[in-house]
C-alpha cells in the first residue's frame, strides 16, 4: 500500500497470534533505496535502541519483544531530525514474521505470516479506499498551482471531501464486518478516526477476537480518544462566550508585574503564542495591520508558552510586536486555566471581564469578528 511516512496520525495496533510464547518478531526489509544500517525503537522509548546492518536497504534480523506493540524502523538521522532520513511504523506481533519491500521512498508493502498477510489484503484496501480523497487533494493544490483562489479551492475542498470520507468509513466498515474472525481488523479500527465509528465497528468483530486479549488494542485508541474528547469539552467549557477570564498576573518585558483585570474597561485580546509556532509567526503581520486599522479600540496581550525568557524577548523584538506582552514561564497553570490546547489560541474578553469568544488557529474568522466588533 501507499505509505506516507510523515502523515500518519495514528499508532498501528496489532494482535497476538498463535505463535504468542515466541517473544520474536522476525523482520525482513528489501527497501533498495535505503542505506546499511537500520535502527529500531520499541514503542517511545529512545534509550534501547537496537541497530542492525545490511547491504543497499536489505535487511533480515529479529526483534525481542514480549508482546504485541507498535515498533519504529528508523534509518540513524531520523533521530538527529534529519528530515530526509526514512521511518516506518509497524505493528509488531511477536512469533510472527514481518517483510517491507518498496523500490521508491513514496509507497512501501506490509506482508508476511498469517497475521501480516491479513493485514497486507486490508492494507491494499485502505490504499483503494482513500484514492478518491488523495486525488481530490492533488487536485485542489494543483488549483492553487495555477492560480486559483484559496477560497474557491476551500470550497470545493469542504463540498466534496465529507462525502468522499463518507464513502472511505463504509468501505472500511464493510471489510471488517467481511473478515470479523481475523486478528488483523484490530489494527484497521483505527484507521476509521472517528470514536463513534471505532465504537460500532468493534462490535462487527466475531466475540473470540473482540473478547480476546487483543481488545487492549482498539480499547487503548477509544480510550486515548475518549481522554482527548473529555480534554476538549473541559477547554470548550473554560472558554465559552460569557465565561469570567481567569484573572493572573505575570511579568512584562521590562520584568514588571501585570494583572488581566488592570485592563478591564476595554476589550482585550489574549494572544497564546510561543516562537517555535509557525503559525503564530505568520499570523502577526494581519494582527499588526488591525492593530493599526483600530487604534483604541482593543488591546493585545501577548501570553507567551514554552519559551525561554530570551527567546521570548527577541521573538518580540524581531517580529516588532506593539502590544502588550507577558512571559508565561513553565510550570505555570495559567494554559490550564484556560484550556489551551493549540496554538495560537486568541480569546477576546470584554471589557466587564468576560469572554467574548475564543479562535483557536490562525483563523479568518478571527479578523471577520474585530470588523463586527470595532467596524461600526
Amino acid at each position: 500500500m501507499k505509505k506516507l511516512f510523515f502523515c500518519s496520525t495514528m499508532a498501528l495496533f496489532t494482535a497476538i497470534s498463535c505463535f504468542a510464547n515466541d517473544s520474536k518478531l522476525h523482520v525482513k526489509m528489501n527497501m533498495k533505496y535505503l542505506g546499511d544500517t537500520i535502527q529500531v525503537m520499541i514503542g517511545q522509548d529512545r534509550s534501547n535502541l537496537q541497530t542492525f546492518t545490511g547491504k543497499q536497504g536489505v535487511f533480515e534480523f529479529d526483534v525481542e519483544i514480549k508482546e504485541p506493540q507498535t515498533i519504529y524502523l528508523l534509518e540513524p538521522g531520523v533521530l538527529r531530525g534529519d528530515r530526509s532520513a526514512h521511518y516506518y511504523q509497524i505493528p509488531a506481533v511477536p512469533g510472527e514474521q514481518v517483510e517491507l519491500t518498496a523500490s521508491a521512498p513514496s509507497r512501501y508493502d506490509i506482508n508476511g505470516s498469517k497475521f501480516y498477510s491479513q493485514y497486507h489484503a486490508a492494507d491494499l484496501m485502505l490504499e483503494d479506499a482513500q484514492k478518491e480523497g488523495s486525488e481530490l487533494t492533488a487536485r485542489c493544490q494543483e488549483l492553487m498551482k495555477n492560480g486559483a483562489s484559496q477560497d474557491s479551492v476551500m470550497k470545493i475542498y469542504q463540498t466534496e471531501m465529507p462525502a468522499i470520507r463518507q464513502r472511505v468509513t463504509d468501505k472500511i466498515t464493510a471489510y471488517i464486518k467481511a473478515h470479523a474472525d481475523e486478528e488483523a481488523m484490530t489494527a484497521i479500527i483505527p484507521q476509521l478516526q472517528d470514536l463513534e465509528k471505532m465504537k460500532a465497528a468493534v462490535q462487527l468483530l466475531s466475540p473470540a477476537v473482540r473478547e480476546s486479549s487483543v481488545k487492549v488494542f482498539y480499547e487503548s485508541v477509544i480510550a486515548q480518544m475518549e481522554a482527548q474528547a473529555k480534554a476538549e469539552e473541559e477547554s470548550a467549557r473554560k472558554q465559552a462566550s460569557g465565561v469570567t477570564a481567569p484573572d493572573f498576573t505575570l511579568n512584562d518585558l521590562n520584568g514588571k508585574p501585570l494583572t488581566l483585570s488592570s485592563l478591564h474597561g476595554k476589550y482585550v485580546i489574549l494572544d497564546f503564542w510561543g516562537s517555535w509556532c509557525g503559525w503564530c509567526i505568520k499570523g502577526f503581520p494581519e494582527m499588526k495591520e488591525y492593530y493599526k486599522k483600530y487604534p483604541g479600540k482593543f488591546e493585545i496581550l501577548g501570553i507567551d508558552c514554552n519559551d525561554t525568557e530570551q527567546k521570548w524577548k527577541d521573538a518580540v523584538k524581531k517580529h516588532e510586536l506593539p502590544w502588550l506582552h507577558v512571559y508565561n514561564p513553565r510550570g505555570s497553570n495559567l494554559t490550564a486555566d484556560y484550556g489551551i490546547t493549540g496554538f495560537p489560541t486568541k480569546i477576546i474578553v470584554g471589557p466587564d471581564g468576560k469572554i467574548v469568544k475564543t479562535i483557536v488557529g490562525e483563523d479568518p474568522a478571527f479578523y471577520t469578528l474585530l470588523d463586527e466588533l470595532f467596524g461600526k
